[in-house]
């Protein structure tokens, strides 16, 4: 039960780096829960990709999330990894890796990239990969006021343990019940396709098992 037993997992299960390519298709997305729903997004999806930093922790690996500044016009204040739209150019390391320096002042030096989890598909239009990248020693961190409130960190163990996944809705207008998954971390609520994807990587590293299976228990750290 290491750190390294995690990271050496994560190094066996997810795709490489250099695996993305601009016409990769969606693996999981919002309507996985919803299958009636239609896009209210129109057109093709727009390339986006996140990071998501996995902190080596002396006390329990821990993964860095944000909760967005209350200023932006779309998905105020909920909680995020650090992430966007991909610039021409671009593929989905450089941009989540930019996307770190520019959010949160993440040094990409500190980032050993271990590669991808499964693309993600947002009912806003996006697809969303996912970068996997394992921090030994954080480096000093500053939000960007502009889009970042705050920045705090989620044990692994909690995040990957089903026990704490709660399936809850939303009440569309025209009167459908949007599902999604959460997680509830002291006060930071994580929903939406945050907690859909870290679902989707609890599910590529250990299974779908409803219950948290005994190589997930290895990995705690």
């Amino acid at each position: 039960m290491s750190h390294q037993t995690l990271k050496d997992r994560l190094a066996e299960k997810l795709a490489p780096a250099d695996s993305w390519h601009a016409e990769m298709r969606a693996v999981r997305s919002d309507f996985d829960l919803n299958p009636g729903m239609t896009p209210w997004a129109k057109g093709p999806l727009k390339p986006a990709a996140v990071l998501i930093p996995i902190i080596a922790n002396p006390n329990g690996a821990c993964v860095l999330l944000t909760r967005r500044a209350d200023s932006l016009a779309h998905h105020t204040g909920q909680v995020a990894f650090p992430g966007g739209r991909l610039d021409p150019g671009e593929n989905a390391v450089d941009a989540a890796l930019r996307e770190a320096r520019e959010e949160v002042d993440l040094d990409p030096a500190a980032v050993t990239v271990l590669g991808l989890s499964d693309t993600y598909q947002t009912g806003t239009g996006y697809l969303v990969t996912p970068v996997i990248g394992w921090i030994d020693a954080l480096p000093p961190l500053k939000a960007s006021p502009d889009e970042v409130a705050e920045i705090f960190q989620a044990p692994w163990d909690f995040l990957m343990d089903p026990a704490n996944h709660t399936r809850d809705h939303l009440d569309a207008p025209e009167g459908v019940k949007r599902w999604f998954w959460s997680m509830t971390w002291g006060e930071q609520y994580i929903w939406g396709a945050t907690a859909g994807i870290i679902r989707a990587l609890r599910a590529r590293l250990y299974g779908d098992e409803p219950n948290l299976p005994a190589s997930a228990a290895e990995d705690a750290a």
